[in-house]
Parts: structure tokens; sequence; C-alpha cells
């Protein structure tokens, strides 16, 4: 046993908390076995049991070590894949039965037992990607939000994961996608929670097949050039007898509170004021990271640790800002390519600053101001929208503050909420011009981008975790359309670089042209880099406007590159075919304009190509 990763654990700073604990396959005294090592300080006696003995309580007792807290044993000729659990008594004289905490995999939900498997088992063969993977704060990032266990159906028998490798991969690849973020793929009991109530922290979740497949999943990823993003839930776990609540007769990882440990999901928080628990959970990400080659950790419901209970009327829970801010320095300092994001729905400030700033460290922070704003304004009535106009401009006014991800996820398209393309105002060809629109918008606005699945398909039911996308969509016209245009953003978006290389960049890459007409609800802005510019111009009413003017950043020629009311994108075809010529006229600062045509609700991007000639 590791005295220094011991120390470190106790200290609530150690990453390597997985390679003391659980259950580990090893050669000791020449002989081939398992030794399994658990933290259980108020337990007064602690047996292996398991499918190897019959669970017998008798039989195979764990040595409290000199370690404080922690129990260990090694027995020999265990097979890989055995089950087993730790039968605990405490204090009082009652037996628990508990799955490992650091169990790398379980059985298959309904049964709760750990099972012995070896992460040294997996091959990779993704070292080029490794090395090149960055932060992604000037590439562009489009990412896919996937329910693993929802995107299509898939028979028992021939795997989740394998299915994924050999569908999905090809599927993100064609429409454009630079990323995969999956719903929590760690061990959890109730599939309605879709991995947000988790049982095991480091266990893959069987229920889709085997780790060697996920990782082989991973792997050809990585191979085709697709990061993989991951969420992790180190706010709350299961109630589940099994599980973390009361491990050895004491609230070991839950606040003792009982008014501080209650969620709000019927779960139970983490006390993150421990150092023990601190260690457990820094230990779990760093293993998703080490183990599985995850690229970044999308970090869930942060404002239930930014405040107590997610309540800011509580305060702050300095305990939990200590941790995060712990968590991901050491994160960073030992993997410097990877992503920490926060899915954060409150004002608190500096998420995505450096600790030393007074921040939180994370790398990039979910922008669910603007995701609330911007829907809201898109299911106004458009006779209404001029006296809302704020709600499209607003997020520009704070965007600076933070490294933001822009998001229509999951949490959008469920709970009666309804779908992106439902929330849209009007009529369904209103519809589907104004959701094109929305992204319009969304892609040309700086911050990374993420959507969900089914997003793309202009699906128009919600999220459902027992039925796949509804596929059959595409053999209707205006879908499949609505799916060649997502695919054409995407794509767009990716070429040019003006889109995504200045991202965070306050004083370049981004400017209004006309952010004030309310009067016609339009909307114009460009983007910028050193060889580009792409100028998007959105009208948000059902009003054709032929030759409206706009001001541009340069004299010259502009092309429509990209407009979302294309006949191939089902739209009315009322578009701008030829290069548009500028022509000089002072406005709000700008020495050119052009006229171009405005289709209802249409949503326009402009190129031009610095240095080109200028006209005067």
């Amino acid at each position: 046993m590791n005295p220094r990763l011991i120390q470190e654990f106790h200290e609530g700073r150690c990453l390597d908390a997985w390679r003391v604990f659980g259950a580990h396959t090893v050669c000791e005294e020449g002989r081939h076995g398992v030794r399994f090592t658990v933290y259980a300080p108020a337990a007064a006696e602690i047996s292996v049991i398991g499918s190897f003995n019959d669970w017998r309580p008798d039989e195979y007792r764990m040595q409290r070590t000199e370690a404080a807290g922690i129990w260990s044993l090694f027995i020999p000729d265990i097979p890989e894949g055995a089950s087993y659990k730790y039968c605990i008594r405490t204090g009082d004289g009652s037996l628990r039965w508990k799955a490992d905490p650091y169990a790398f995999f379980s059985e298959v939900r309904p049964e709760s037992a750990s099972r012995v498997w070896d992460p040294g088992h997996l091959t990779w063969s993704d070292e080029e990607w490794m090395k090149t993977r960055t932060r992604n704060f000037d590439r562009p990032m489009s990412i896919y939000e996937v329910f693993a266990g929802g995107w299509k159906s898939c028979p028992e028998q021939y795997r989740t994961y394998r299915m994924l490798e050999e569908e999905l991969i090809p599927y993100v690849l064609e429409h454009g996608y630079t990323h995969i973020e999956l719903m929590p793929l760690n061990e959890y009991p109730f599939d309605g929670s879709w991995g947000y109530q988790p049982s095991g922290y480091y266990a893959m979740t069987s229920r889709y097949g085997s780790p060697e497949e996920a990782a082989s999943f991973f792997n050809a990823c990585h191979r085709a050039g697709i990061g993989i993003i991951m969420d992790f839930v180190p706010v709350h776990f299961v109630k589940d007898d099994f599980g973390l609540r009361l491990f050895d007769g004491s609230p070991l990882y839950e606040y003792p509170n009982e008014m501080d440990a209650g969620t709000e999901w019927g779960t139970l928080y983490f006390d993150l004021w421990r150092e023990e628990v601190r260690s457990f959970l820094m230990s779990a990400a760093s293993f998703w990271l080490e183990v599985y080659h995850i690229d970044g950790i999308r970090v869930d419901a942060v404002s239930n640790m930014i405040y107590w209970g997610g309540n800011s009327n509580r305060g702050a829970n300095e305990g939990a800002l200590n941790f995060m801010k712990r968590m991901n320095w050491m994160l960073h300092e030992r993997y410097p390519q990877i992503m920490m994001i926060a899915e954060d729905s409150s004002a608190y400030a500096k998420v995505t600053h450096g600790s030393v700033y007074g921040g939180l460290e994370f790398d990039y922070k979910w922008d669910l101001g603007w995701m609330n704003d911007t829907l809201k304004y898109y299911e106004l009535d458009p006779v209404y929208r001029k006296w809302h106009h704020n709600k499209i401009t607003f997020s520009m006014a704070y965007y600076w503050s933070e490294r933001f991800m822009l998001t229509l996820s999951h949490d959008e398209n469920v709970h009666g909420k309804k779908t992106m393309v439902d929330r849209m105002w009007g009529s369904y060809e209103d519809k589907f011009a104004q959701v094109k629109n929305l992204y319009m918008y969304m892609f040309a606005h700086p911050g990374k981008k993420l959507n969900f699945m089914g997003n793309e398909l202009a699906s128009f039911r919600e999220f459902d975790e027992i039925k796949e996308l509804d596929w059959f969509l595409l053999q209707y016209p205006r879908h499949d359309s609505f799916l060649r245009f997502f695919t054409d953003l995407n794509h767009v978006y990716r070429d040019h670089p003006c889109m995504w290389k200045y991202d965070f960049r306050e004083d370049f890459g981004f400017r209004w042209v006309d952010p004030d007409d309310a009067e016609h609800s339009v909307y114009s802005f460009y983007r910028e880099d050193e060889n580009e510019y792409v100028l998007c111009v959105l009208n948000m009413t059902p009003v054709m406007r032929e030759g409206f003017p706009v001001s541009v950043p340069q004299g010259g020629w502009w092309k429509e590159l990209l407009n979302s009311e294309q006949d191939i994108y089902n739209g009315c075809g009322r578009v701008n075919e030829r290069t548009l010529r500028t022509y000089r006229e002072e406005y709000r600062g700008f020495a050119h304009r052009i006229r171009v045509d405005l289709a209802p609700f249409a949503g326009i991007w402009l190129y031009h190509r610095k240095g080109r000639k200028q006209h005067v």
C-alpha cells in the first residue's frame, strides 16, 4: 500500500485513490488473486462476500490496516468478472451489504454487486490524437450531446457501445460535429435518472456492454478526429441501500446534518468539506481521463455546489467552492489539454477564471442565460418582439465575463418544455423557418456550441429515455431538408476560422453592426479574423424586406454564404444569388453599406475576404 497516496487521500489532494482502493488483480506470495481495499473508519468488522463463496459473510474477513480507517484483504484464485460486495458490521451490530465505492465494473441493473475487472487490460491506438488535442479555445467546437441508450434502439445481444462505434461515429462525421458529449456513463440503478443519480463513480455502466467495448468506441472516436466529453456528477448520489449512504454505519460520504444532506432529487449531497470525499471524487474524474482517455468533463449542477442546496439565499458553500478549485487545478496540472466544463445556472462570478483571481478554474461555462433569453424571444409573437429586442442583444453585454458555451441541451427537450422546433411561434411552416433562423444566430454568436441529439432532425417529440430518436421523420421532405441545413451549417461554421478562432477575444473577432433596429426586428453583426469577415443578418418577422440596407465593415463585394430560406432547405427560395456590391454611406460608424433581400424569418451569412481590391 502506497504511503504517499494514503497521505494524499486523507489530505484531500489525491488523484489516484483508485490505485489503492477497490479490487485489484495482483500476484502475492506466488499466487494470483485479488487485493480488496476499502475505506470504512466506523466499521466494526468487514467481510468480502461474492459469487466465489456463495455470499457467506464469515469466510473472508478483512484486516484493519495501520492506515487510519482502511481495511484490506488478499484472496487468491478469484477470476476476473466475479461479483462481490462488502459485508460491513457497524458499531451498533447491524450488517450492511455494500457495493464497492471504487468498483471498476458492476452487475447489470437491477442487480447491484460490484465485479472484478482490471482497467490495465485496455488497449489504445489514439496516440496522435492524445498528443495534439487541446482545450479548443481557438478551435471549432460543435458538440453532439447523446444519451447512449436512446440514440438508436439496440438489441441486448448487440450491445450499445459497439453500435455507437459502428454507427454514431460515421453519423457525427457526416453531419459536421467536432465532439460527442455523453450523458453520464457511470453506473446508476434507475434508468429514468439518465445517469445523473450515480451509484458507481468508477464503474462504466454495464447496461450498454463491457468496459472494453466502451474504450473501443472512445478509441475509434479519436482515430476519426472526434473528441469525447463525458458528464460527471460530483454533487449527489443515490440513497439505495447498496450504495454510499451510511456506508460504514456513519455519514461517511454525505453531510451529517440531514438538512444539508437531502437534495431536491431524492438523493444525498456529498460532504465536500471532507478531505476523503474530495479525494474520492477528484480521483474518479482523473480515472475517466486516465483510463478511458476522455477529453473533457462536464460537471453537472455546479450551482448546487456553489450555494448550499443550490439556494443563493443560504450563502456560498465554501467547502464545495474550495473542492472545485482544487479539482480543476489539479486535473489541469496533470492533464493540461483536457476541458473542464461547468453546467452552472447561477450568476456566480469568475467560474472560468483562475483561482488566484477568485475563480473556480473551469475552462467553459454553459450560457444558460443566453439559452433562456433566446428561447423566450423566439416563442414570442413577432408583433411583440420589438418590445423585447434586448433579449437577443443582452448576451453580448456580459459575454466577455466568462468563456461561454452556447447550449440547447437535453434539459431543454423534456418535462413539457417542448423541443426546439416546437417552441417557435406560429404555424408549422413558421416554426421551421424560425428554428433555422435560431441556428443561424446560434452558430454565428461567439462561443462554442452544443446541441442535443434530435435537434438536427427538428423533432417534435420530447426526449424519452426508453425510445430512440424519431428517425422516421427523415421520410418527410421538411425534416430531411432541415437535417441537410444543419449539416451545411456545421460544415460552413468549421470551414471559416473567423467563426471560432477569436471566440474569447473581446477586442477583435465580433462586432455589432446594428443591434438597435427594434422597429424592423432585424439584427446584424459580423465575425472576423485576419483573413475574412462573415456578416450575419437576421430577420425576426414574417415580413419580406427587399433591398434592406445593411452596413458592412469593408467596401467591395460581398457574397452570400448561407441562407436559411434556400429552397434546398425547404425555404421560400428568396435569396441573394448575385454578389452584392457596396456603396458609400456613413451609418453608425461604418462607411459602406449593401442592400440585401431578407425573406420572412430569414437568417443569412455574407462573406468577404480581407485584402481584396476596395471599391470607393
